[in-house]
């Protein structure tokens, strides 16, 4: 009787030093902000979020300011398309460069240290997994994609990251083909 209630005494602060250690999962540490629709026009109404945490917008560490505050980027909405920008794309549930769009991102960074407009660059995933899941994973696709343009002498200061997670997609049927067309970096640039 004393071994079985010494072991239930040692359990109960184990399971409460547990589930306080375990607590809620956290969200990345980002920034909700409004954006342009999928086409990268820019318009007076914004899409509206499929998910109640919105986009995850994140301004590259050493963003420049322009206006009074140090850390606020750009506005998504200032940004528009540019042809000479591919889009790149990312494994199921990954987000490290693969060596085909590593050659498309040579060919970005080539284009970014020739002009001096700013980026914006979009990190996207298929609709599998969580809301929540997707934001983060959609902002690490953009961190990988800006840490490689950075690698390759695009300014950081240049570059602003954010994340729709799965919210939206350029192919909406229910293949891995459209999938695969979803899980990207999209670009979009502003003239300084």
């Amino acid at each position: 009787m004393a071994y079985r209630r010494g072991s239930v005494l040692l359990a109960v602060p184990v399971l409460v030093l547990s589930l306080f250690l375990v607590g809620c999962p956290k969200r990345p540490a980002t920034t909700a902000a409004s954006a342009p629709p999928p086409t990268g026009s820019p318009s007076s109404s914004a899409a509206p979020s499929t998910s109640p945490s919105g986009p995850a917008m994140t301004p590259s560490p050493a963003a420049p300011s322009t206006s009074s505050s140090p850390t606020t980027p750009p506005r998504p909405s200032e940004f528009s398309e540019n042809a000479n920008l591919k889009d790149v794309f990312f494994d199921f549930d990954k987000y490290d460069i693969r060596p085909g769009d590593a050659k498309i991102l040579d060919t970005d960074a080539a284009w970014l240290k020739s002009n001096n407009d700013l980026v914006l660059i979009e990190g996207h995933c298929d609709e599998r997994g969580t809301n929540e899941y997707n934001l983060a994973l959609g902002e690490r696709r953009a961190k990988s994609t800006m840490n490689y343009l950075v690698a390759q002498g695009v300014q950081a200061s240049r570059i602003t990251i954010i994340s729709y997670g799965e919210e939206r997609p350029t192919c909406t049927e229910h293949s891995e083909d459209c999938w695969a067309k979803n899980r990207r970096a999209h670009f979009l640039v502003k003239a300084r």
